[in-house]
């Protein structure tokens, strides 16, 4: 009788860790941590990308993804992007960025919409730098939601030390490493 009572809580025991164990791994991750300060200046320039999660509005991109950031007199940015077609075209698009919060802020805004629609709110997107080595040459860059990655580099590739190093940064951040899908970059 006592086995039966020993395994029966035993066996309630199992039973109700197992739900407490699928809550935990169902909690989202802690809020999302960008940089301490970023210079927006210094930001300026060309990025290659060296991976993203994929998305829908990057779909027609097959290779030579780069972004482009040139600071404006009024403090925003404009931001070009391209990328190479299937058709071996270069595709364009250009948008407007700002920062949100102090001069040194690591969280700024995007949109892509044109300038008209720039009052609704719904046409912006966050834009976070969430890691970015010192001297300026890697960054991640993503959203509250952790819906949307890129990883960028001031040149079209970079050290396999130097992006595993963020790949371990970024799973510490809650992101699903999985999902990462790496930007084929050409020589020219």
């Amino acid at each position: 009788m006592k086995r039966i009572a020993l395994l029966a809580c035993l066996a309630w025991s199992l039973a109700s860790a197992q739900p407490n164990a699928a809550l935990a791994s169902a909690q989202p991750p802690a809020p999302l941590i960008p940089v301490a300060s970023l210079d927006v200046a210094r930001y300026m320039g060309t990025w290659f990308e060296i991976a993203k999660y994929p998305n829908w509005f990057q779909k027609k991109c097959l290779s030579d993804t780069r972004a482009d950031y040139q600071l404006q007199a009024a403090g925003t940015v404009q931001v070009t992007n391209r990328c190479r077609k299937e058709s071996g075209e270069m595709d364009q698009a250009i948008g407007e960025a700002r920062q949100i919060g102090p001069a040194t802020s690591p969280k700024l805004q995007v949109r892509f919409a044109p300038a008209w629609l720039s009052l609704l709110p719904f046409v912006w997107g966050d834009y976070w730098v969430i890691d970015l080595d010192a001297a300026y040459q890697l960054v991640a860059v993503s959203e509250p939601k952790r819906e949307y990655l890129w990883v960028l580099s001031r040149t079209p590739t970079v050290s396999a030390e130097a992006y595993q190093a963020l790949l371990l940064r970024l799973k510490a951040q809650g992101f699903d490493l999985e999902r990462l899908e790496r930007t084929r970059q050409s020589s020219n």
